[in-house]
């Protein structure tokens, strides 16, 4: 019964959040805390000993890093809303969530579990550059709208990492109940699911003269980056030994995280894109972990 919920939350989540939009829409200001507590309760689970860098968590985050600028500089020709839509989905860390499909694919859980980490590390320094660059706040110099994007990112990235391995080394009682606490993460990510699909429903129902082509642009480009990031991940993970954990920390993204800087920080109408982004890679996932099942039956 609960891996038939499991299995049905997300669709559930993103219907309720549509469907209610007027009602979650006030709800946005809770979504970074519940993006702390998920990243809190999921550290939980690692041990910082447990943690190995390698050469390939650095070409991953270079493709993250380095990516994102190429497809806005390629797409802000076309579209600027777009272009700012599909950097965020090639931005955004890697997901929490990415350890455990990695493990159901024979993957290494450890790898991927320390790229998660500096994906997030990597994100915090440079997306409030990315963001000032982009458009920044009005009224303020560069380096003072690097400084209040800094302050409202880095916590939400950086603070439950240092959190949790502080109870590991000095609470590590609290530490292991907390680690053992993995479904109140994935309800807290139900919850933050709906709320940003709710607020960017909202937004697409009110926004004057939409153009419905460029919404469904938007989605087949989620796509096409989506598929890209999973074979490229995958491509580089495969010359270290490891194209599961590859494909993984370069394809599954942090959607929640994504939504929420979209909508905070960039034209909120970019958050189509990363909305969209949740689907693909969920099926994309599915297709992954049905093949690698029916290779086990047929073996």
């Amino acid at each position: 019964m609960l891996q038939r919920l499991k299995t049905w939350m997300l669709p559930i989540a993103m219907l309720t959040g549509a469907f209610f939009n007027e009602v979650v829409y006030h709800w946005a200001f809770l979504t970074p805390y519940l993006i702390f507590a998920m990243l809190f309760i999921t550290y939980c689970r690692l041990s910082l000993h447990d943690l190995h860098f390698s050469r390939m968590h650095g070409w991953l985050l270079l493709a993250q890093v380095v990516g994102c600028i190429l497809v806005y500089g390629v797409l802000v020709w076309f579209d600027p809303v777009v272009a700012q839509g599909c950097l965020i989905c090639v931005l955004a860390p890697t997901a929490t969530a990415a350890a455990v499909v990695t493990g159901m694919l024979g993957g290494n859980v450890a790898c991927l579990a320390a790229y998660t980490l500096i994906g997030s590390f990597g994100v915090a320094l440079v997306s409030p550059l990315i963001f000032t660059l982009l458009g920044g706040n009005a009224g303020l110099t560069f380096w003072e709208s690097v400084w209040l994007i800094c302050r409202q990112v880095v916590p939400v990235l950086v603070l439950p990492c240092l959190l949790a391995f502080g109870l590991e080394r000095w609470v590590p009682v609290l530490y292991r109940r907390l680690g053992r606490l993995q479904m109140v993460s994935f309800y807290l990510w139900s919850f933050s699911l709906m709320i940003v699909t709710g607020k960017t429903v909202y937004f697409i129902a009110r926004q004057e003269g939409a153009d419905r082509a460029e919404e469904w642009w938007m989605a087949s480009l989620a796509l096409v980056i989506c598929i890209a990031q999973f074979a490229l991940g995958n491509r580089i993970g495969r010359h270290y030994g490891d194209a599961v954990s590859g494909g993984q920390g370069l394809g599954q993204k942090n959607t929640i995280l994504a939504i929420w800087m979209a909508q905070t920080y960039l034209n909120p109408l970019s958050s189509i894109v990363p909305a969209a982004y949740v689907l693909w890679q969920n099926l994309i996932n599915s297709y992954q972990l049905w093949r690698k099942q029916r290779r086990q039956v047929i073996s």
